[in-house]
């Protein structure tokens, strides 16, 4: 990497070039924007939340919500793509828990600090 010229030196030259060789790394920033996306929507926050604590079925999971069993899937959809919750097959039944991933465990904290919850699990 190139050490950029900035157009003010306030004399922290190996400081700047670390941040400035992190601010390179695009990748990294996109993992955050994509696990940070999820906390948007409302129901996608429940439903992980919900999935932090038990496994569920989509049926479960619509009765607690209130919601119809394809709302549940379309928002079971983007959680799972974004790696933080996982699927398992039994039968024909389909059941869903929180990933056990270091931003999964960071978002369910950030969601329950905020919401001043402790959980008794």
């Amino acid at each position: 990497m190139q050490n950029k010229k900035l157009p003010h030196d306030h004399g922290e030259g190996e400081k700047t070039a670390l941040i400035q060789e992190q601010l390179d790394r695009v990748e990294d920033f996109q993992i955050v924007a994509e696990v940070f996306k999820q906390l948007g929507d409302t129901t996608r926050i429940r439903i992980f939340w919900l999935l932090c604590h038990c496994e569920e079925c989509v049926l479960n999971i619509s009765a607690m919500l209130g919601m119809s069993s394809p709302a549940v899937s379309h928002h079971l959809r983007p959680l799972k793509n974004s790696g933080l919750i996982v699927s398992r097959r039994s039968g024909k039944e389909v059941y869903y828990k929180a990933a056990d991933t270091k931003e999964s465990r960071l978002l369910h904290q950030m969601i329950e600090q905020v919401m001043e919850i402790t959980c008794v699990m």
